[in-house]
């Protein structure tokens, strides 16, 4: 494998495992009662553009046109304002099940919307992957989660989710030129202060009403992880990735998520490690090396040149 490729790969890995993991330490920081769902989305929307304007410091400086901020401001909208906004309040309305079942559509979505706009070819390996993939994701949610009381499922919250997962996936597919025209830093300082811009106004008055003096050293430092972690360093490796790999294959890292929540359940003592979980992650991670080996609209095109000129 190219290095390249390895290092997309990597940062694909590294983004959503650290998603996986900022899923119970964002849920312990809420269950203090200290932080709201919408509250936690403003410290990373405005702690992440205040990060990546502090690294662009550090970094050279890239001239960026007008039409692409206004392209930056529209993938902002849609691949963090819609996509964190739907799925916060869709999680809120239905149970944590379903929110958690319905996050692996977002492979499907986007095999189904690069084979339309980017021509990329829907070939057996992919389809074997993706079921794979969310067939081990589906085992590992349904075997360390229960239904709540008072938490049941619930229509709208879950078209919320899907349409969390939609965005995302209209986001990899495309804005995939805009996003090889500049550098990771360039891109998610423009996006995360477009992002700031269009929620802070709304809800600044949210945060201005917390009892900082009632929050725990743990609470803080749970939101510091879920700011840093969780969303600076995870969609600085998302757009390393996006440059180095393709839609499709992106998207299936999705499934590392409740790979690596479940880990972080099992280390604090809230789960265990069963053969059915076993089974889950071989059956992820089989998914998503089929779909890595499956062939792209490039390599086709190149294999079909190489019949008529008669090369082998």
């Amino acid at each position: 494998m190219k290095p390249e490729k390895l290092t997309g790969h990597a940062a694909m890995f590294g983004a959503n495992a650290m998603w996986g993991i900022m899923s119970p330490v964002a849920k312990m920081v809420m269950a203090a009662g200290v932080v709201s769902p919408i509250v936690m989305t403003d410290f990373r929307i405005l702690g992440a553009a205040i990060l990546f304007w502090i690294a662009s410091f550090f970094t050279k400086r890239e001239p960026v046109s007008w039409k692409d901020l206004g392209l930056f401001f529209l993938a902002s909208q849609i691949a963090i304002v819609f996509n964190q906004g739907s799925f916060i309040f869709g999680v809120s309305m239905t149970s944590p099940i379903d929110a958690s079942i319905i996050t692996t559509s977002l492979p499907i979505l986007t095999l189904i919307i690069a084979a339309f706009y980017l021509k990329e070819p829907v070939t057996g390996k992919k389809i074997t992957g993706i079921v794979f993939g969310a067939t081990g994701a589906i085992l590992l949610v349904m075997s360390g989660q229960q239904l709540a009381n008072g938490n049941a499922s619930n229509i709208r919250g879950d078209l919320l989710c899907l349409t969390a997962q939609l965005c995302f996936s209209i986001y990899l597919v495309f804005f995939r030129g805009l996003i090889n025209r500049y550098s990771p830093i360039t891109i998610m300082k423009w996006m995360f202060t477009g992002s700031t811009l269009s929620v802070l106004p709304f809800t600044y008055d949210k945060i201005l009403a917390i009892d900082w003096a009632a929050v725990e050293w743990r609470t803080l430092a749970g939101i510091a992880f879920v700011v840093v972690g969780g969303t600076f360093i995870s969609y600085l490796l998302i757009s390393i990735g996006q440059k180095r790999l393709r839609p499709t294959v992106v998207s299936m890292y999705n499934y590392i998520q409740p790979i690596a929540a479940a880990i972080v359940a099992i280390l604090w003592g809230m789960d265990s490690f069963t053969l059915l979980k076993t089974i889950a992650v071989i059956l992820i991670f089989s998914g998503v090396y089929l779909v890595t080996q499956s062939k792209n609209l490039a390599t086709i095109e190149k294999e079909i040149e190489r019949v008529k000129t008669g090369e082998k």
